[in-house]
């Protein structure tokens, strides 16, 4: 069995984004961590996320480390730092050595991405409409659960790895997502992955969505060294 360190987003409520896919793993005979990161401190940075993720995780055997959109910035340093068996992006934001998460939008073409596809829906992406298939008792916890931003110093820091980490890794892009269009996923996983993201039929908050096939996707995943990225 493995240890899933489960690292939320932005706006879905923290640590509680992920309780329902949490269940589901734990009824599988996984044991999973989903800390709520952020508390308001400002001199926090994208490497002290990552610190609190390692203190809570510990070095368990064999540790899958998974990330939801923002949390695509803490995911790799968790994983460059402590033994990992494999790293798991979740529509989450892929950087490069020296991006801060304030330029990621403008580097990967997300404005642009967001214009073509809005001209094809009639304007349901990039509407802030982000829990359209989440349950409404679900989706109206949420601005309870959500913590405090991000600090603007993790927010502005550059990316501080060379490289993302030498690690089998996966993606799951979520087709219905209103936020990161799928094709804009697609494009930007091929360029900075060099792999081809696995699909789930889900807006940007799977975890509250569609928690038992989330749960099911990470469990199915099998990292063997051919499974990593291609860098």
């Amino acid at each position: 069995m493995s240890t899933f360190a489960l690292i939320h987003g932005a706006g879905v409520g923290g640590g509680w984004f992920w309780h329902l896919v949490e269940a589901e793993l734990q009824a599988l005979g996984h044991t999973t961590f989903a800390p709520t990161l952020w508390n308001g401190d400002e001199s926090e940075t994208l490497s002290s996320y990552a610190d609190a993720v390692i203190d809570l995780v510990g070095t368990p055997e064999e540790l899958i480390v998974v990330a939801h959109s923002f949390g695509g910035f803490t995911a790799p340093l968790v994983a460059e730092r402590i033994p990992t068996a494999g790293l798991v992006y979740v529509t989450a934001m892929v950087p490069q050595p020296g991006e801060s998460p304030d330029d990621w939008w403008t580097n990967t073409g997300f404005s642009e991405a967001v214009r073509i596809q809005a001209a094809r829906d009639g304007g349901l992406t990039g509407s802030g409409d982000y829990f359209h298939d989440v349950p409404k008792h679900l989706a109206d916890q949420v601005p309870d659960k959500e913590p405090s931003p991000p600090s603007n110093t993790a927010y502005y820091e550059p990316w501080p790895l060379d490289a993302h980490p030498a690690v089998p890794t996966r993606y799951i892009l979520c087709t219905e997502d209103r936020l990161f269009p799928a094709e804009f996923q697609r494009q930007f996983v091929r360029e900075r992955l060099g792999i081809t993201p696995d699909e789930i039929t889900s807006g940007h908050a799977p975890a509250l969505s569609r928690p038992a096939e989330l749960a099911a996707m990470l469990n199915g995943f099998r990292f063997l060294p051919e499974s990593r990225s291609g860098r």
